[in-house]
């Protein structure tokens, strides 16, 4: 079982509570849980695998487009508990987001066309190094803005030896279809969508990130619902090793949230296949080489050590 930031002394409360309510005849009072999903990910997996299925809490589903707008709403109280990227994570930790990891997930196996820097079709760049002064379109923050960091630091090249231009994945696909910028750094299903257009890979994050991702929780919601998070961080680890194995199944769902074409959604199951993972010294120390990319750029001054960006078990 994978060990969450949460104690389980409180489970037998929360079920015994949850026959006290159906005893009773209540509607729905279970405690409710506030979960974001990204383009239906979290949300497809959990219904798809039916993982839910007898919980003793309601979970209110809410939709992102990206992981910055996830993380905005995680911070504000909007949202309690929603699964993002290292990078997007870490980037707004440093901010000030009151926010913390309450469990990990990494790519199993990683894979390639995950996450990558894109040029269109005619373009003559076929490095990192043929982008000097071209503009990048990304969200800042995000793990595409992160690859192109990692792709230009592995080049030896100055970290302003691109210009980023700012912009959240559906503007940023218009101005790469329009010609307005030379690249895309982005991830699936939008990197399977502009690849399926003839895009090319000229960096592949497979060689240059971890693949690390993390529920990332609220700290209030973290104080106030820790039974409720702890039981659905291990319904959730249960449902990606059944996701592995019923890959059609999860990609049918996800689908039907997104409405994405199938085949768009099977490549975004196979190339997202991921386990859960204890927040470990090793996990920490991977997110270090982010925290020291984003420090270097100049995008981020940290201000608050890397252990506080975590809610491990005491």
């Amino acid at each position: 079982m994978i060990k969450h930031g949460f104690s389980r002394r409180d489970a037998l409360t929360l079920f015994a509570s949850t026959l006290a309510l159906s005893a009773c005849g209540a509607v729905d009072k279970r405690p409710l849980l506030k979960v974001g999903s990204q383009r239906g990910g979290t949300k497809a997996l959990m219904l798809s695998s039916g993982a839910l299925t007898g919980a003793g809490f309601a979970v209110e589903w809410s939709e992102f487009p990206s992981a910055q707008t996830l993380l905005e709403a995680i911070g504000s109280g909007a949202v309690d508990v929603g699964l993002t990227g290292d990078a997007p994570f870490l980037f707004a930790f440093e901010s000030g987001s009151p926010i913390k990891a309450v469990s990990a997930q990494i790519a199993q196996p990683r894979q390639r066309e995950a996450v990558a820097l894109v040029v269109p079709p005619h373009s003559a760049a076929r490095s990192i190094a043929d982008m000097k002064g071209k503009r990048v379109a990304t969200t800042r923050g995000s793990i595409g803005h992160y690859l192109v960091l990692r792709a230009l630091d592995d080049a030896h090249l100055p970290l302003d030896y691109v210009q980023f231009t700012w912009l959240s994945p559906g503007d940023t696909k218009a101005a790469f279809a329009s010609g307005s910028v030379d690249a895309w750094a982005t991830w699936v299903p939008y990197l399977t969508g502009a690849i399926a257009d003839g895009a090319r890979i000229i960096a592949d994050g497979y060689d240059l990130i971890h693949g690390y991702g993390f529920e990332v929780a609220n700290e209030q919601a973290i104080k106030n619902k820790p039974v409720l998070l702890a039981d659905f961080l291990d319904r959730e680890a249960k449902a990606l090793t059944w996701a592995d194995g019923h890959k059609d199944d999860f990609a049918a769902v996800l689908a039907k949230e997104t409405g994405l074409p199938f085949d768009i959604a099977k490549a975004m199951v196979l190339k997202n296949g991921r386990r859960a993972v204890p927040i470990n010294e090793q996990v920490i120390s991977d997110q270090q080489v982010v925290l020291d990319t984003f420090r270097k750029s100049r995008e981020i001054n940290p201000l608050r050590p890397l252990s506080q960006a975590f809610n491990r078990p005491v």
